[in-house]
């Protein structure tokens, strides 16, 4: 299944139990929201999007400075609160929270791995899946779109 059928299938599924999804994406720079919006019927299923590219930006919309301190903004405690963060600002039923470094060293923060991703999903009942990928060394399109699907593959399980 191509990515454009998960996100048809993830919108559907939204749209068919009436649930809600929101997102706090930094390394896929609002990539899920973008697959999710070019579904028909969207607009009833996605509550609000961040693009959280930089550490202050996460800490604005509720990850816990300490989090990132503690455990770097790349790990998957600071995934796991972003889609905390999401889910409570925007008070949708699913959200995911997606961090890590495609491509080139961040010089924010040199000493971290590259092109590793960890994201977390969170469901209607506030229970966490969450995982940490290691993305093939490719174009930075080409690494977007393999974590924006693998992200997709873990939802539909979820969705089921």
């Amino acid at each position: 299944m191509d990515s454009k059928n998960f996100w048809r299938e993830i919108v559907n599924k939204l749209i068919e139990k009436k649930l809600t999804i929101a997102t706090m994406e930094s390394c896929t720079g609002g990539g899920i929201a973008n697959e999710i919006t070019n579904i028909s019927g969207a607009s009833a299923i996605i509550k609000e999007s961040y693009v959280t590219y930089c550490n202050e930006a996460k800490i604005k919309h509720g990850v816990p400075e300490e989090v990132i301190d503690t455990y770097s903004v790349y790990s998957i405690e600071t995934a796991i609160e972003m889609a905390k963060a999401v889910k409570i600002n925007t008070g949708s039923n699913y959200s995911i929270g997606v961090t890590g470094q495609l491509g080139r060293i961040d010089p924010s923060n040199p000493e971290e791995k590259l092109n590793h991703v960890w994201f977390a999903i969170l469901d209607k009942d506030d229970n966490i899946t969450s995982k940490e990928i290691v993305v093939p060394s490719d174009d930075r399109n080409k690494q977007k779109e393999y974590v924006i699907n693998e992200i997709a593959k873990e939802l539909i399980c979820l969705l089921k």
